[in-house]
């Protein structure tokens, strides 16, 4: 076992952490009798030797070692060294991609020829991946036809291989890996394509598992994502009902693993709570297959949802929710009826479900006001409230626990907040004596307070609580995080009795994020208006601040109190001067953008900016330059420019051209060019932001204002 391991200089090679003298007591780990000592192996391999999917030259080393103990049937849990290897071995370059040292000047710097070297090492000794799809062991079962798919350089004869094993094996998700390998071969050798989406079809209309059937009709519409039937939502609607009446909903345990403290252990155990209870966890990854195939097509993936929905299996409901978010995320669509099914699984007994449906919900904002009445009825129904425990045997964790032990997870502190800053962020007038309520707990989640603004004056019964829980705030090291969210409330309901409170924070503030804490109480003063007069000295003190941020919120401030544009405009406009760095730049223009034509005076100094090389610097001079001067023609080519060149800056501008109405109008194609777009102007593939979906929608909103106006002006 092992031979010639220490033949090699280990201490010369190296990984993450550095030099790899460890890594033989790692491999000897992989083959230990102790389940406990394989698996905190494992974690060092994926933590130091393939960090993050890196591939060194200790990583290199280890190939050798790890296809013998892939052969050796002796050795235990195999399947998650052949996991390992295919992944060290699977990364894919791009044909152009230069297997030099570029950059090796630095030291951490992994050469892209160590990749290719990975694969081919692999490739070389692949053979032992097809003596495993017949192993005893459905471990390694399942995770050889992954392993023979990416890395056997042979994709005919392991095709043939693949097709053949499905004739004989029994395990459910054993036989649905085998049929995603087929997919994944056919992906990346063209010249198989054509076949395998023919034997795919063959098998989606011809096993008898519906499973089975589900699995090929997915990586058929992966392999052909043109070639989509047109029925593929009642043909899957259908098998999943199948699926959901054929399957022996007796839980079958799992082997028994020992506990250790590793990343791999901890995911392993989510994923098995993931899956606990569930009959056929398996459809989650088949049904998020066929969304990534469908891709544009959001109404059939809009319907298909809409059928999981309303289905009897809660866990095919979970998955709905879960595949619901990432379509919301990047595509734009009618979802009223999705949102409102998914406000109904906010009464289900299943805390999972209720979690998913919770955690979709806060992040629709405007979206979500047909859950509305959902979750104030959720809301309404206080603590205590639970339905029977159908969690499943081993699901325990904090909302398992208090639904094991009668106390409602949902209106416990996560699930209560989260529904609130749903209900909040819809604008519903009905979160505003629940967060009042919030207000006199010990601590407040602060996305909270940052959903206040959207609530109208309503919220304007929040003031003496924020006023109170401002008051409350020390001056330590979380002074500011406490802060900020209270100011940003109290700004948006215009609590100007909390004047002495907020004065507090901008006279007394402590060096350790001054600054921060100033420019947030500035901001709430500047919406105080003229009821902040009191401060007035602080405000002309500051705009003597060195910190442009500080300086501009004093700016606004003042402006907002007096009106009296004498202080405020040279103070704005020092900030626009040569050597300026790009962030004091726009803060200023912004501020003369908001204090509009009476700025009318800094317009040549603002000029300058529409040239610049920064492109947020462009934008804010000529949104401040139009604002101050009602001169479109300097400014419209820029906003449209910079329209093009970064999606990102699209929300500004388009305010900017619904305010200049029919002046705009040479950007009326843009516009509508934006509204007939299905895929949102922020979408990020892998990635997104909790606003995402808030700012794409205020862009269609503020581009329908925008449009409207000059369409007006053109009559």
């Amino acid at each position: 076992m092992l031979t010639g391991i220490e033949e090699v200089d280990w201490a010369s090679l190296g990984h993450a952490y550095g030099p790899a003298d460890d890594v033989p007591e790692l491999l000897r780990g992989l083959a230990s009798a102790d389940p406990a000592e394989r698996e905190t192996a494992l974690d060092g391999m994926y933590g130091a030797v393939h960090h993050q999917g890196d591939v060194y030259d200790s990583t290199l080393a280890c190939i050798p070692f790890l296809l013998e103990l892939v052969a050796d049937p002796a050795v235990q849990d195999r399947g998650c060294i052949v996991e390992l290897l295919t992944s060290i071995g699977g990364i894919e370059l791009d044909d152009d991609e230069e297997l030099d040292e570029l950059g090796s000047e630095d030291e951490e710097f992994i050469p892209a020829a160590n990749y290719a070297m990975a694969a081919a090492a692999i490739a070389a000794g692949a053979d032992v991946f097809l003596g495993l799809v017949s192993d005893p062991d459905p471990e390694v079962r399942l995770a050889a036809p992954c392993a023979l798919a990416s890395l056997h350089p042979e994709p005919a004869r392991v095709l043939s291989l693949l097709r053949e094993r499905l004739t004989v094996e029994r395990d459910t998700e054993v036989r649905l890996a085998l049929v995603a390998a087929v997919g994944r071969i056919a992906l990346r050798h063209a010249s198989l394509r054509a076949e395998t989406v023919d034997w795919l079809d063959w098998l989606a209309r011809a096993a008898q598992d519906p499973g089975l059937r589900l699995a090929a009709l997915a990586q058929r519409a992966r392999c052909a994502p043109g070639d989509i039937p047109d029925d593929v939502v009642p043909w899957v609607t259908g098998l999943l009902e199948e699926i959901r009446t054929s399957v022996n909903r007796s839980a079958v345990p799992g082997a028994e693993r020992a506990a250790a403290p590793t990343l791999i252990g901890q995911v392993r155990e989510l994923l098995e709570e993931h899956a606990a209870g569930r009959p056929a966890p398996w459809t989650e990854e088949l049904l998020r297959t066929l969304h990534a195939a469908l891709d544009d097509r959001v109404d059939d993936r809009i319907a298909l949802i809409l059928a999981q929905l309303r289905s009897p299996d809660w866990g095919q409901r979970s998955d709905a929710i879960w595949l619901c978010g990432g379509l919301i995320r990047v595509w734009r669509g009618r979802y009223e009826e999705v949102v409102r099914l998914v406000g109904a699984q906010l009464q289900d007994p299943e805390p999972r479900l209720r979690e998913a449906a919770t955690s979709f919900l806060e992040r629709l904002f405007e979206l979500g006001a047909p859950a509305a009445d959902a979750l104030a009825s959720r809301l309404a129904a206080g603590p205590g409230v639970a339905g029977p425990d159908v969690a499943g045997p081993g699901v325990m964790g904090p909302a398992g626990a208090a639904h094991a032990t009668g106390q409602s997870p949902f209106v416990g502190r996560s699930g209560r907040d989260g529904a609130l800053l749903a209900l909040a962020r819809a604008g519903d007038a009905r979160a505003v004596p629940l967060l009042a309520r919030a207000l006199e707990e010990a601590e407040v989640r602060r996305e909270l307070l940052y959903a206040v603004d959207g609530l109208g004056p309503s919220a304007a019964m929040l003031a003496p609580l924020l006023r109170r829980r401002l008051a409350e705030v020390e001056f330590d090291e979380r002074l500011y995080d406490r802060a900020a969210p209270l100011l940003y409330a109290l700004a948006a309901v215009r609590g100007a009795q909390a004047l002495p409170e907020v004065l507090r924070m901008l006279r007394e503030a402590p060096a350790n994020r001054r600054d921060w804490v100033r420019e947030a109480a500035l901001r709430t003063l500047a919406a105080f208006g003229p009821a902040a007069r009191e401060a007035m000295p602080d405000m002309r003190r500051l705009l003597a601040a060195e910190s442009a941020s500080v300086a501009t919120a004093a700016a606004r401030a003042l402006w907002a109190a007096e009106g009296d544009r004498g202080d405020v405009l040279p103070a704005l406009e020092r900030w626009l001067r040569p050597g300026t760095s790009s962030a004091d730049w726009c803060a200023a223009a912004q501020a003369l953008g908001e204090i509009g034509p009476a700025a009318a005076s800094a317009a040549p100094a603002l000029r300058p900016g529409l040239v610049s090389r920064d492109l947020w610097v462009r934008v804010r001079s000529a949104a401040a330059l139009w604002r101050v001067s009602g001169e479109a023609s300097a400014s419209l080519p820029v906003l449209l420019a910079a329209w093009e060149e970064n999606r990102h800056a699209r929300v500004d501008i388009a305010e900017c051209l619904a305010e200049m109405g029919p002046a705009a109008s040479q950007a009326q194609l843009v516009v509508l060019t934006e509204l007939t777009r299905r895929r949102r102007h922020n979408a990020r593939e892998g990635s997104s932001g909790s606003h995402d979906i808030h700012l794409d929608e205020k862009l269609l909103t503020l581009c329908r204002a925008a449009l409207a106006r000059m369409e007006r002006g053109a009559l």
